[in-house]
């Protein structure tokens, strides 16, 4: 069964940056998709970014378009997401999760394993 675990969440000042990390255990990650979702203050959890088990592939939702960057490195088993120019309305847990197809889906009924989640805070 794999494991996710996410680091790199904080408190950052509106523009600043941040890097998430995930790194998974149990399975062999680099035929997984991957993807990260976040869940802010009384609001659904809602899609940010995924990436397809190659990394050729990727998704982003159109908040985070153009200032956020998901990327893999599979040797290190390992999934990030450089977060840019943070806004307020960024402020959520910030999740990751493994599709075992590989897949760069924005559906979180793709993906089969959830990390714990770790938080950003974004102050204005």
């Amino acid at each position: 069964q794999v494991q996710l675990v996410e680091s790199g969440g904080g408190l950052v000042q509106a523009g600043g940056s941040l890097r998430l990390s995930c790194t998974a255990s149990g399975r062999t990650f680099s035929t997984d998709g991957m993807g990260w979702f976040r869940q802010a203050p009384g609001k659904e959890r809602e899609f940010a970014a995924a990436i397809n088990w190659n990394g050729r592939s990727t998704r982003y939702a159109d908040s985070v378009k153009g200032r956020f960057t998901i990327s893999r490195d599979n040797a290190k088993n390992t999934v990030y997401l450089q977060m840019n120019n943070l806004k307020p309305e960024d402020t959520a847990v910030y999740y990751c999760a493994a599709d075992q197809w590989g897949r760069s889906s924005e559906g979180q009924d793709s993906y089969d394993r959830w990390g714990q989640g770790t938080q950003v805070s974004v102050s204005s």
